[in-house]
């Protein structure tokens, strides 16, 4: 049994995983520690187990074999840091760290310490995903010239979004950041190559302290562009994927979720669908996986990383009123 510290609940998918950790037969959740005493009190007291005004308590519980992190982003280098060294196991919301230095050192300390690491990057998991990898992989489009993918929600106008998802203390950014974390690592898969720049644009439809509207532009060294939207004030709009190359295209999510290609090889001559492919397993299980048959999220862990630094790419592009570029960020 891998007995389980949750750390905080400050996020809102922070029951979604508890839920994974409940119904998962080799997982207990044994201890809460949460930043706001008050929401952790009650989050133990739901699941029936010890509640912990100290985080370095919780970890020094020899009966801690791994934690779940749901923490402000702004606490997640010092949290899996400390939980690294203290021989934990780590699975996190993304994103990994606000920051390319912060996340390298969360990685670092986390190979040093021999734990296990998974970042919550789910869309990586779905069958699109798989399908549009396996349509890139045998060429359909030939040579990728430009990735777009969008999602937003309403949850700023709707005003289902909890209050402190507007903090920039404790989120650093708003919609990019988190929303936005998805199409981002997508993005950055389905081109394929390393980005070398990033312009990005906010906006604040709602008057936020944080952006509730946002896109950023990821530049390549070969010429091909990645495009990234993210907001928090659209009603209806599909979560979309388009990918276009020197052979042909492919769309996802316009509305409907199907997969459509047209190539100019392979007999596509016009928009055809294809299948999705089934979808892996959560990227919950994959980290109990890891931690069972002593293997490493490798793939997981590098896309974190990228993430990691396209975000803060995108943040300082915005601070700063032009294009940064990633060998500019600090190690």
């Amino acid at each position: 049994m891998i007995r389980i510290g949750k750390i905080s609940y400050w996020h809102v998918h922070a029951w979604d995983y508890t839920r994974e950790a409940q119904e998962h037969p080799d997982v207990d959740i044994v201890a809460v520690w949460d930043e706001d005493e008050k929401r952790g009190r009650e989050a133990a007291g739901k699941l029936g187990v010890d509640f912990h005004t100290s985080l370095d308590e919780l970890l020094g519980r020899s009966d801690v074999d791994a934690v779940i992190v749901d923490a402000p982003t702004s606490m997640h280098r010092d949290i899996m840091v400390a939980a690294a060294r203290a021989g934990k196991h780590i699975f996190t919301e993304k994103v990994l760290a606000p920051t390319q230095q912060e996340a390298n050192e969360i990685v670092r300390e986390a190979a040093q310490s021999g734990v296990k690491l998974t970042v919550s990057l789910p869309r990586l998991n779905d069958g699109y995903t798989l399908a549009i990898r396996q349509l890139l992989s045998e060429g359909a489009l030939g040579r990728v010239t430009q990735v777009r993918v969008r999602l937003s929600h309403n949850g700023a106008t709707a005003g289902w979004l909890p209050e402190h998802f507007y903090n920039p203390e404790e989120c650093i950014s708003g919609a990019l950041i988190d929303l936005g974390c998805h199409p981002m690592y997508l993005t950055h898969l389905f081109l394929d190559e390393a980005t070398s720049g990033v312009s990005a644009q906010y906006g604040y439809i709602t008057g936020k302290a944080v952006e509730d509207n946002a896109a950023a532009l990821l530049f390549t060294d070969s010429g091909a562009l990645g495009i990234v939207e993210a907001g928090f004030v659209t009603s209806s709009s599909p979560f979309t994927i388009e990918i276009h190359g020197t052979e042909g295209s492919l769309l996802y999510g316009t509305p409907e979720e199907k997969l459509l290609l047209r190539c100019s090889n392979g007999g596509f001559d016009s928009w055809e669908e294809v299948p999705l492919t089934p979808r892996k397993e959560s990227a919950f299980n994959q980290w109990i996986g890891h931690i069972r048959n002593n293997t490493e999220a490798e793939e997981n862990i590098r896309l974190a990383l990228a993430l990691s630094s396209l975000m803060e790419a995108s943040n300082q592009s915005v601070r700063e009123r032009r294009t940064v570029r990633i060998d500019e960020l600090r190690q």
